[in-house]
């Protein structure tokens, strides 16, 4: 399960020196009196007592009420497993199909271009080559094993032997073209 939180950027009371402001959050902060939240779903003002939804006939809160962001339940299909120090031998070294290998890590902005890309890849290609990946913040030895200097990282690997790397967010097909020589 995976939360989907929206944002939204207020503007500092400074630029906005025309509008007329009402505090929110206990005073805070001040937004634009005319500020209407209706097309934020995952926002709810909180009161005293009760939650009232941003869609309620209420513009704004009353001081001491909050604003909260609340994650909403979405379910995420994870395409492609996670492998740790604990599971790469088993699960890389020892698999009879070739295996594609994308080193990771959470706060990469290339690595979730690419994650997209090799979940299309592992679904292309299942039956013929097993796809993992592998978070390098959670298993930095395996990321210093194979010379991982840079994320993300694509390593193929067939009968437990390292053949290919392909560094960067790549497009699709340098990547097919990299699988295609071990399938």
């Amino acid at each position: 399960m995976a939360g989907v939180l929206e944002i939204i950027t207020v503007p500092r009371a400074s630029a906005l020196r025309s509008a007329s402001f009402a505090p929110v959050t206990g005073g805070s902060f001040f937004l634009p009196s005319s500020v209407k939240f209706s097309e934020f779903r995952g926002l709810k003002i909180q009161l005293a007592r009760s939650s009232a939804s941003l869609s309620s006939p209420r513009k704004l809160p009353s001081p001491g009420s909050r604003i909260v962001a609340e994650a909403q339940n979405t379910a995420v299909e994870v395409e492609v497993p996670g492998i740790t120090d604990a599971t790469w031998k088993s699960l890389v070294l020892e698999s009879d199909l070739p295996v594609l290998v994308e080193f990771w890590a959470p706060w990469c902005g290339p690595c979730r271009m690419i994650h997209p890309v090799i979940d299309k890849l592992a679904k292309q290609y299942a039956g013929k080559l097993k796809c993992y990946k592998v978070n390098t913040d959670q298993s930095p030895s395996l990321a210093t094993d194979y010379g991982i200097r840079s994320i993300p990282t694509v390593l193929i690997f067939k009968n437990g032997e390292k053949k290919d790397a392909v560094i960067g967010a790549v497009p699709e097909s340098t990547l097919t073209t990299s699988i295609e020589k071990f399938v």
